[in-house]
């Protein structure tokens, strides 16, 4: 009954799951469903809760994404026809994207591997991923059927270079040859990202790492050869005057491109410089404030103003029970419940210890129940409802309760502790995590190792032994699960950070063949990432499992506006050009297809803002944020590195002319 007596509630408890019997928990939540509307009316509400009823929920929210996925395609390809002017050119990107994302489904069929709501996401990953690169793909080939090369020069030289414009099989082969080393060096540091994420030991995170890593591995192929193919084929009308439309656009930014130039001049670089160091340390210092597990109350997955969260605040509130549980198992000798005083002292002690900590709604024990069955034995004597001290008193308490009570099993060496918590975010669960272990401390009631095992063992060596020792073990239940993926992400935290830092380094090294100009590329990623965790504190998002694959993510993708920018500064500072005349080059011929590539990219995720499920929307707005800053952070600050950490002394008077 609730609390004031407005309500009851019903237990069922559905047919474990074995290999013979496996449940469809989308048609249980649909039957529940059913039974709602069924008895639901203006004077009657039904609430339902639990795990059949949540996964049903999230698997309804799921199918939401389809709708999205759609959108997104249609709004990648109008902004590639507004980028391109060409229909051609956008439909071949767009289709290159999609037989990426299609190659990556059969790959998942293959590996045996499923769709579920945190991996349904990576098709959109990967389409995004595929356009951007294919984006920077059709920008080189335009250059060459237009110019026969770079897009660099004034107008004049420009228009006079027409002349040179290629047949697209050439210019399909010389894009080829110009984007191979710098567009798999990106997708290659997209797959590292992806597959850091892999040191994180739960299967359902490592499943979505190894499908993003191949999903991404495959638009090597389709981006960087089969693109090139379909170019090849590819011949666009009325070629003048989309060169004249080309022309103009590339002037139509070069007022900005000199003014954001200017940040590689040695003052402005050193002022940019400081001021990045400046916004890393405050973005440090606040993002350290982050929070390990969930920042907000109700089942993550969902928003709070979901039905399943609405129905479990509710029962949570009416029967000071709910959703959020802590099972500590308290290991003890054979038939201890029966035997040992002093093992059921300690667990009655244990609870009261529990229901006084801060977040703990009621603790459900053998000794609790115990006490009242032993004072019905005494004429429901409230000055018996305590623990017999006398064996066969203790065993005529407990002999009543059968295991399917949940309160022992079935010898009496394990008795569960049942604690339902006020939620489930992440400074409740540390708070009672670290009373059990206090508790545990104190009075040493853990040990290492198989407690049954060791009895067992000085059992046998002396038939008269008996032991009041009692294991508390941690822990079942969500909110022990939960306890556990927190500890894991808190430790695989950092460790994911440095491995993909090291990864990036590397390969930037290895391309460039140069440690500084992989520290210009490096830089800016660190720099976001920590406003990225600033941003997560900001809007009350912890740092889950999704949420560090976010943060993951953004450097493995986010590099690729780095690596663009400084593959084509270095063409041309290889042509003894100046870091001014360099960057202002690379943006002339580059800069319109980063920024799409960021819009792109922003576009194929932001779409998953207005997801059913909370965790989507999360990611989205993560995302969205670290591929535009992330592009932002390339543009600014790459430049300004460049300058001190390559050229110091450059003596550079390069003026753009406009």
């Amino acid at each position: 009954m609730a609390k004031d007596f407005s309500g009851a509630m019903i237990w069922a408890d559905l047919i474990p799951e074995s290999a013979t019997n496996k449940l469809d928990y989308q048609q249980v939540a649909d039957q529940f469903e059913a039974i709602r509307q069924k008895y639901e009316d203006e004077n009657h509400s039904v609430h339902i809760i639990g795990f059949a009823k949540m996964v049903g929920d999230i698997s309804d929210g799921a199918r939401s994404v389809i709708k999205f996925f759609a959108l997104t395609i249609a709004f990648t390809w109008l902004l590639l026809f507004l980028y391109s002017t060409s229909a051609k050119l956008a439909s071949l990107t767009v289709a290159a994207a999609l037989v990426s994302v299609v190659w990556m489904l059969g790959a998942l069929q293959l590996m045996g591997f499923g769709i579920d709501p945190m991996n349904m996401l990576t098709p959109f990953l990967i389409f995004a991923i595929a356009v951007s690169h294919g984006e920077q793909m059709i920008n080189r080939f335009r250059g060459e059927i237009f110019f026969g090369g770079l897009e660099e020069g004034t107008v004049e030289e420009l228009r006079a270079r027409a002349k040179d414009a290629v047949e697209p099989l050439e210019a399909a082969r010389l894009s080829f040859r110009m984007l191979l080393v710098p567009g798999t060096v990106a997708l290659l540091a997209g797959c590292i990202g992806f597959g850091a994420i892999m040191v994180i030991p739960i299967d359902m995170v490592r499943e979505l790492a190894i499908t993003a890593t191949v999903g991404v591995a495959l638009t090597i192929l389709t981006d960087l050869v089969l693109l090139p193919v379909l170019l090849s084929y590819t011949r666009l009308r009325n070629l003048d005057r989309k060169r004249e439309f080309r022309l103009r656009q590339l002037t139509r930014f070069d007022r900005i491109w000199a003014a954001l130039s200017r940040l590689s001049k040695p003052s402005a670089a050193m002022a940019v410089i400081v001021i990045g160091a400046a916004v890393w340390f405050f973005a440090w210092q606040h993002g350290n404030k982050v929070m390990i597990g969930d920042a907000q109350k109700g089942v993550a997955e969902l928003h709070p103003d979901a039905r399943y969260n609405q129905d479990a605040v509710l029962i949570s509130e009416k029967f000071a029970l709910g959703v959020d549980i802590l099972n500590v198992i308290a290991e003890a000798g054979p038939s201890a419940c029966t035997t040992s005083y002093a093992a059921m002292e300690l667990i009655d002690r244990f609870a009261w210890h529990m229901e006084n900590v801060e977040g703990v709604e009621q603790v459900i024990t053998l000794p609790a129940a115990a006490k009242i069955v032993n004072a019905g034995w005494n004429d429901g004597s409230v000055a018996w409802r305590v623990l017999p001290r006398d064996p066969d008193t203790l065993r005529q308490a407990t002999q009543s309760f059968e295991t399917d009570s949940g309160l022992l099993n079935s010898d009496c060496s394990a008795m569960p502790i049942t604690i339902f918590t006020s939620d489930h975010q992440a400074t409740t669960i540390d708070r009672v995590v670290a009373a059990v272990k206090d508790f545990r401390e104190k009075n040493n009631a853990y040990t290492e190792g198989n407690l049954q095992v060791r009895l067992a063992e000085q059992a046998a060596q002396d038939p008269s032994f008996a032991s009041d020792q009692v294991n508390l073990r941690l822990a079942t239940g969500n909110v022990g699960v939960m306890a556990a993926t927190n500890d894991t992400v808190r430790a695989s935290e950092h460790t994911i950070l440095y491995l993909l830092y090291a990864a990036v380094f590397l390969m930037c090294w290895l391309s460039f063949r140069n440690p500084l100009a992989a520290l210009c590329v490096l830089l800016p990623l660190v720099l976001v990432t920590e406003l990225g965790h600033s941003l997560m504190v900001e809007l009350d998002i912890g740092m889950k499992v999704n949420t560090l694959c976010v943060v993951a993510l953004g450097v493995g993708i986010g590099v690729d506006y780095g690596i663009y920018i400084f593959a084509r500064m270095r063409e041309a500072m290889l042509q003894g050009r100046t870091i001014s005349e360099s960057y202002f080059i690379a943006l002339k011929t580059t800069g319109i297809a980063i920024f799409y590539t960021a819009l792109t990219l922003a576009v194929g995720v932001a779409m998953w803002i207005f997801s059913d499920l909370k965790f989507q929307a999360d990611m989205g707005i993560m995302l969205t944020f670290m591929f535009v800053v992330n592009m932002v952070a390339a543009i600014i600050f790459l430049p300004a590195l460049c300058r001190w950490l390559l050229r110091p002394r450059e003596k550079d008077d390069w003026v753009p002319k406009l």
